[in-house]
């Protein structure tokens, strides 16, 4: 993450940690303690600008994933990963990379509730059809629960569908909307622009990163009482399938079938 912010600051690109990293900074001074990694959010014009340069500006063992870069890919949105360790997230769905920083784009939203609420929708449909698409076929036998994630892989492409994700999400530039959000995060993540505003230095694990420039309104709006700990039922952690730090996953055997 400081390799990021190093980078992101050279080439004056706006970001934030955002989510629960932004909860840890303001509530533990770092890491929620039972969180595993971290998220930040870009603009969408900084963020196009990360995809375009990402590969040439970040050093090894870093690595940009993301569909744009290449076709296969199953990430709705773009992953750093550090390509010197493997991770497996999820033995029953089709990625393979390292541990990651999630970084979101933010998108401009219509200041109409209900084309809200329709591309919302829409995204979500998306959503689910990319993840059934590269989704074990089989992962629940070989009846009628297969059919379709089969007909997906045998019909349409990851591309194809971010395509399709991502002519939603921008439906609504984000330069000129008042309104914006992470749309991965859902309509509960609708917010004024000017909650995240200009990025603001603020300490996570002693080191300065950037994040909202108004804290306090971003957290109450996503999490209400967000100073309070939740009960340890409801903390919410991956729960990794597979984790190598110290082999890369470009040398991992991959036996796993998908069609």
């Amino acid at each position: 993450m400081l390799t990021v912010d190093k980078i992101l600051r050279e080439h004056q690109l706006n970001y934030y940690i955002s989510d629960g990293t932004m909860l840890g900074a303001v509530r533990h001074g770092g890491f929620i303690p039972w969180d595993d990694d971290v998220d930040i959010a870009m603009p969408r014009p900084d963020y196009e600008q990360l995809v375009a340069h990402g590969s040439e500006w970040l050093p090894k063992p870093l690595e940009m994933v993301c569909v744009e870069k290449d076709a296969r890919q199953a990430c709705t949105f773009m992953k750093i990963i550090d390509g010197s360790t493997t991770l497996i997230e999820r033995w029953s769905y089709n990625q393979l990379g390292g541990i990651y920083i999630d970084v979101f784009p933010i998108d401009g939203v219509s200041d109409w509730k209900w084309k809200r609420k329709l591309r919302f929708r829409l995204y979500r449909i998306l959503n689910r059809m990319t993840y059934l698409r590269n989704r074990d076929p089989y992962k629940r036998g070989h009846g009628c629960s297969s059919w379709v994630p089969r007909l997906l892989q045998a019909t349409i492409s990851n591309a194809k569908l971010h395509q399709w994700m991502k002519s939603v999400q921008t439906a609504r530039s984000f330069n000129s909307a008042a309104l914006i959000a992470d749309y991965d995060s859902g309509e509960r993540s609708v917010v004024k622009k000017s909650v995240f505003g200009k990025p603001r230095p603020i300490m996570f694990e002693g080191h300065e990163l950037l994040g909202v420039e108004h804290p306090q309104e971003y957290l109450t709006h996503l999490y209400g009482d967000y100073m309070q700990l939740p009960p340890e039922e409801k903390r919410r952690v991956h729960g990794f399938d597979y984790v190598d730090l110290e082999h890369s996953y470009h040398d991992y055997h991959d036996t796993r079938q998908f069609k």
